[in-house]
């Protein structure tokens, strides 16, 4: 049986703000770096086969925080780099209604038939994200960590649930939060959805699904 957490990398300042960050590369801030420390303490009791990550900072600090306790190296892949919001990218949530106002309530009811300008479709973040999955499953037989982000997540608990992406607003992952799946037989199984019970005493600590 193989295990597959999906990690979501910890807080940085434009989740607070509610900026869309995508491919721009933001670093944690402090409260995200002590979130990815007590993630990584959780997971520590666990032999963990690979931890692979997006290239963008808040998720490779966050992988290799979680490797530090771990006898592997980071494996970092772009198939789970953040999802590419095009034009919306650098913009606090509030600015993107105002500017993108049909767009953005298509975003919020269909995101499955949503192409941001100059971005990407959740179908295109689907068609890569279960590559980085595909590619773990044959080579690992025990527990396995993807670190990403939000969008990418989502798409994926959508695909290992068997829910076309039409289902991604009835998913919540917040900051630095953990699903997991067990895969045996050709099936996932849902195990644990966005677990942050390792944040509890940081005082800083405010969940976040954005």
């Amino acid at each position: 049986m193989t295990e597959i957490i999906l990690a979501r990398h910890g807080e940085t300042e434009w989740n607070v703000g509610e900026i869309y960050r995508g491919r721009i590369d933001i670093n944690l801030d402090e409260a995200g770096r002590k979130q990815a420390e007590l993630l990584a303490k959780y997971l520590s009791d666990l032999k963990l086969d690979a931890v692979c990550s997006s290239p963008l900072r808040r998720a490779l600090d966050t992988a290799s925080i979680i490797a530090r306790y771990q006898k592997v190296h980071v494996e970092v892949t772009n198939r789970l780099i953040d999802f590419d919001y095009g034009e919306w990218q650098g913009l606090p949530d509030a600015e993107v209604r105002k500017l993108y106002p049909a767009l953005y309530d298509q975003w919020r009811s269909n995101p499955h038939l949503v192409k941001m300008p100059n971005g990407e479709s959740l179908a295109d973040v689907r068609e890569r994200a279960i590559a980085a999955v595909d590619d773990v499953i044959p080579r690992c037989k025990g527990s396995v960590v993807l670190v990403s982000h939000r969008v990418v997540n989502k798409v994926l608990i959508c695909y290992l649930l068997g829910l076309d992406n039409s289902h991604f607003w009835n998913i919540k992952q917040d900051v630095c939060g953990i699903t997991v799946f067990s895969y045996a037989n050709g099936r996932f199984v849902l195990t644990k959805h966005n677990d942050t019970s390792y944040l509890r005493g940081l005082a800083e600590h405010v969940p976040s699904d954005f």
